[in-house]
């Protein structure tokens, strides 16, 4: 190394020394970067209404709905009979005191069949008939169609007169089930 002399700053390097020869310097490019993050940031936005409106959706089509006696006669009877999901029969169901015991009867005898005869029974409803509401309570008649099959075929079918007892409490809910004769 040879001394410098005073007063002369560091000597610039030569052309080319830093730098491959025919490539340019690299530089940074800001408004790329710019563009990006706007871009990833508007993503981001839309993900999050996307997930807030599929959220609302869910809400809406997952909503119990009590404000008719005929809906909510139909939905218990699709909870009890139908699924035999008796926590989706308690969103239907009076709080307290429900007198479902000829309905529960039912229920069981519909089991035994299927475990007796190895057969399959559905339960269908028809003919809802709303009564008239006196204060907070009504009456829904409905004809319950009980058929059993076995193998994709109808082994027998019969209907039975029911009546249902809902009273009004935050929306109407069953609180009785009566076989008519």
């Amino acid at each position: 190394m040879q001394p410098q002399e005073p007063g002369t700053g560091p000597m610039p390097p030569e052309p080319g020394a830093s730098t491959p020869p025919g490539e340019p310097p690299k530089r940074r490019n800001r408004r790329l970067r710019l563009w990006l993050a706007l871009g990833a940031g508007v993503l981001s936005l839309l993900c999050l209404g996307g997930a807030g409106i599929a959220v609302l959706l869910y809400d809406e089509e997952t909503k119990v709905e009590r404000a008719e006696p005929d809906q909510v006669t139909s939905s218990f009877l699709r909870a009890y009979l139908g699924n035999r999901n008796d926590e989706e029969t308690a969103l239907y169901t009076c709080s307290s005191g429900a007198r479902l015991d000829q309905l529960a009867a039912l229920r069981a005898e519909i089991i035994n069949r299927e475990k007796r005869f190895g057969s399959s029974v559905s339960v269908v409803w028809e003919s809802l008939i709303v009564g008239p509401v006196s204060g907070n309570a009504t009456s829904v008649s409905v004809d319950l169609v009980i058929a059993g099959s076995k193998n994709g075929a109808q082994t027998s079918s019969r209907t039975e007169p029911w009546s249902f007892e809902l009273t009004d409490q935050n929306g109407w809910r069953v609180c009785g089930a009566t076989k008519r004769s």
